[in-house]
């Protein structure tokens, strides 16, 4: 315990300087900010700014970038409950009381208890890493690379149970992102392989390309589809700070959506979205009266914006101690230290202690920002909303455009971008999910490498897979989700939970 206070003195020595706290200031703000504007979320942001991060030291770089991601849950919520239309995936559900409360001039109230609930679970949660990261980390030193595949195949087939909608339609992106992860030079030949003769792609597909492209340019499709119909509730924004009488009414929801969103996202998949859904249809079975969901109740304000939160900060665990992203930001995370000349994995703790520590401490530090810098500036959120999509897009996807062409300066990557914003807009068209297939695009080299070692290790036995206690276990676990996902009373709960909340 005394380490673990001696390490955190160190991160907060590391996350209390100037520079890192202004970082950490301009991740938060522009995930708000991001957050609040529908048509582009923290992937897209994240992917259009990682060769800024080119310049900067890697431990501001990852402030920052760590900042985006917990900052847009924030901001997701403040557009959910004014405008009935969630910033992020992960405040659809918000959208139900925190839409009603603010019709019903509670606006203000909602606002509050969001703000609250997110600061308590993103601090309970940085209290999580700090407390599990490192024996998690000391576990993964004894991993050899046939434990580290079936690790990535039991990750997979997570993110294949956790996704939305068919699991057929899960399964195949999993395998279009393997498939695509695949284009490139093979390591061990040094031959080119389906780069269909294009000298562009020797070095394969870039992940700020393929996540730009189905996340950023296929949601701006979408949003101008949809139209300019939207009321936004500006008037009665007052009163911001909650009564006792509502804090303790929201409490034990916090409690609930904060210790249920902590466990999700750990798991690989949509954790903050998944625990927002979990969180609400918890409270609504413990209510004594369910019929007050969806017309204004404060707990369906509060248990969906802890569980996120909490969510999307516990989701660092796996990328900090195993290598492993959780979900698509993570997979960016890893970009980004690849970036910097960090290997990703449990010897970060070991070799950059500076960077595991202060990334963990700048997580209090943003969220204490995040508090102080949204309650009085919800007055220019406000005003963002009220300014039409048709005249945002256009800047937006200028913006997204020099991203993706500075990070290899090749036009080629804007092209394929936009191929990718068209394959996402299809997606979307057919009720596939895309996260999954952007963790089997980062998963799959990693997989393949880890497969080759493993067999070159083993001469050539596929059975080093199941006589390695740590790889067998794990293959176990894989094989029993598939099994019982599979069930049919398994498959209709998994249905009912990411059922969508219907319109208001």
């Amino acid at each position: 315990m005394m380490e673990i206070f001696g390490n955190l003195a160190m991160g907060f020595g590391v996350a209390l300087t100037f520079t890192n706290i202004m970082y950490c200031f301009i991740g938060v703000m522009l995930g708000t900010l991001i957050g609040v504007l529908p048509g582009i979320g923290p992937i897209a942001t994240i992917s259009m700014l990682l060769p800024a991060t080119f310049v900067l030291p890697p431990v501001s770089a990852l402030i920052m970038l760590a900042g985006i991601y917990y900052g847009a849950q924030y901001g997701g919520s403040t557009t959910a409950i004014l405008v009935n239309l969630p910033g992020e995936v992960s405040s659809v559900v918000t959208c139900l009381d925190g839409y009603q409360m603010a019709r019903q001039g509670n606006a203000g109230k909602a606002l509050g208890i969001s703000a609250l609930s997110s600061f308590f679970a993103g601090t309970v949660a940085t209290f999580l890493i700090a407390g599990f990261a490192p024996p998690l980390a000391e576990l993964a030193l004894k991993f050899g690379p046939a434990d580290y595949f079936s690790l990535m195949v039991l990750g997979l087939i997570a993110a294949v149970v956790l996704a939305h909608g068919s699991l057929i339609k899960a399964i195949a992106m999993i395998l279009l992102g393997l498939l695509l992860g695949l284009i490139g030079t093979d390591v061990n030949s040094g031959v080119a392989r389906y780069n269909l003769g294009m000298p562009e792609l020797i070095d394969g597909v870039g992940i700020g390309v393929v996540a730009m492209g189905v996340f950023g340019f296929a949601e701006i499709i979408r949003n101008l589809e949809q139209g300019e119909k939207r009321e936004v509730f500006t008037k009665s924004i007052h009163g911001l700070l909650p009564n006792w009488s509502d804090i303790k009414q929201a409490s034990l929801p916090t409690l609930r959506g904060t210790t249920l969103g902590a466990m999700l996202g750990i798991l690989p998949g949509g954790g903050p979205v998944l625990g927002a859904f979990s969180a609400y249809t918890l409270e609504k079975k413990l209510a004594k009266d369910p019929s007050r969901f969806g017309k204004g109740a404060i707990e369906g304000v509060a248990a969906p914006e802890s569980a996120n939160n909490a969510a999307a900060q516990t989701s660092f665990i796996p990328l900090l101690t195993l290598g492993i992203p959780s979900n698509p930001v993570m997979a960016l995370m890893i970009g980004a230290m690849i970036i910097h000349g960090i290997q990703p994995g449990p010897q970060i703790m070991t070799a950059k202690p500076e960077l595991f520590w202060g990334m963990i401490a700048s997580m209090w530090v943003g969220n204490f920002l995040l508090v102080v810098l949204n309650l009085p500036l919800i007055g220019l959120w406000v005003k963002l909303l009220s300014v039409q999509y048709r005249f945002l897009y256009p800047a937006i996807l200028v913006f997204c455009c020099i991203g993706v062409y500075s990070i290899n300066n090749a036009t080629m990557d804007v092209y394929l971008t936009a191929l990718f914003g068209l394959i996402g807009y299809v997606f979307i068209k057919l009720d596939c999910e895309p996260a999954p297939l952007l963790l089997g695009f980062v998963l799959g080299p990693m997989m393949e490498e880890n497969l080759r070692r493993a067999l070159l290790l083993s001469r050539g036995d596929p059975a080093v897979f199941f006589t390695r206690p740590i790889s067998a276990t794990l293959l176990v676990i894989a094989g029993l989700l598939l099994v019982i996902v599979f069930a049919p009373s398994i498959s209709k709960k998994r249905e009912e939970a990411f059922q969508e909340p219907p319109p208001v």
